[in-house]
């Protein structure tokens, strides 16, 4: 009864938090930044369609929910991670966790984007001026995750966030939280998750880019520069329940159904679906959908499937992982992801 207790407080900060973000409804559409925050991290719940936050656990929660971090098997896990994106972008990742007996899990995690040299063009050298600029997009993070029973777990990310193109940058920071129930209402394998992700305050474009020589009028001035401010903007902030169900089936095979509703503040909301197959805990087969809740021609993502290989070398625990995801027009994401746990 006690952890029932717990649980509902804990929801119930989130729900009221949630209110109070998307107080303005649908006006919000369309005007957050920050989008390399919505860039998914975690080969397993890419292949599962993004739909796992109640069942994630360990190094591979930190994206999806970071309740799920501490679960983990060991006392320490690396990961890194390389996702071939949309238009020849590169998404690149690392985290490390470490288990600290009494106090919980804390978790180190970078992302970063790989854009490529873009030529710089203006009005009179439409083809390019002979310099280049590589946009820089950056999000670190540093997480604390707890096993408050033997159900229950919750946990928070602190996200900086750094944007860089040519000669403006923009820097803020956001914040991720997350709780996890599982044997929800005494069912073996019935797991509940809620989260809210992107939480802080709005970003601005700043530097020496934004100045523009001006002339002003009905003076007898020089040209001199004038600097032009640019409009603040608020992160994608999004809220997610999610449930999934892993029956009893014997010592040898396993399996989870996972679905996940989430409320964005920027675009229309989601619904997602997601299986999980497993062998003798060595191997795994996934696969997934979203969808958007509306007809939404602008929604490009669609089916996923991906493929798990657990080896334990004694000592270390090796998984590697591949994951796809179906992108209309741009074909298709391919991640490859691998860790370590001592």
């Amino acid at each position: 009864m006690k952890n029932i207790l717990r649980f509902l407080i804990m929801v119930s900060v989130l729900l009221l938090g949630a209110d109070s973000i998307y107080a303005g409804g649908g006006n919000r559409t369309g005007t957050g930044g920050a989008a390399q925050l919505l860039i998914p991290v975690g080969t397993r719940g890419i292949a599962m369609g993004g739909s796992n936050i109640a069942t994630a656990t360990g190094i591979d929660a930190l994206f999806w929910n970071p309740a799920g971090a501490a679960k983990m098997d060991g006392s320490a896990t690396l990961l890194f991670s390389h996702m071939n994106y949309i238009a020849d972008i590169g998404v690149e990742y690392g985290a490390v966790s470490a288990n600290f007996e009494g106090f919980g899990v804390m978790s180190f995690s970078v992302k970063s984007l790989s854009v490529g040299d873009i030529a710089v063009t203006t009005n009179s050298a439409p083809d390019g001026t002979g310099q280049i600029y590589t946009p820089q997009e950056l999000v670190a993070g540093v997480t604390y995750s707890r096993q408050l029973t033997d159900r229950i777990s919750i946990g928070v990310t602190a996200n900086l966030i750094t944007e860089k193109i040519d000669q403006v940058s923009a820097s803020g920071l956001g914040f991720n939280v997350g709780v996890a129930y599982n044997d929800l209402a005494d069912i073996s394998g019935l797991s509940f998750g809620i989260v809210l992700n992107n939480i802080g305050p709005q970003m601005q474009f700043d530097g020496p880019g934004l100045l523009q020589n001006s002339t002003v009028s009905n003076f007898n001035r020089p040209p001199a520069p004038l600097k032009i401010d640019s409009a603040p903007f608020d992160l994608p902030t999004n809220f997610q329940l999610g449930l999934s169900y892993s029956p009893q089936l014997d010592d040898v095979n396993s399996l989870t159904v996972s679905s996940l509703f989430q409320n964005n503040n920027f675009s229309e909301d989601e619904y997602k679906v997601g299986l999980e197959y497993g062998y003798d805990n060595l191997i795994f087969l996934r696969g997934g959908y979203s969808a958007a809740a509306k007809s939404n021609d602008a929604y490009i993502y669609g089916f996923s499937a991906g493929v798990g290989i657990n080896y334990d070398l004694g000592g270390l625990d090796v998984k590697v992982d591949y994951a796809y995801r179906d992108v209309e027009y741009f074909g298709g994401n391919h991640v490859f992801g691998i860790s370590l746990g001592f």
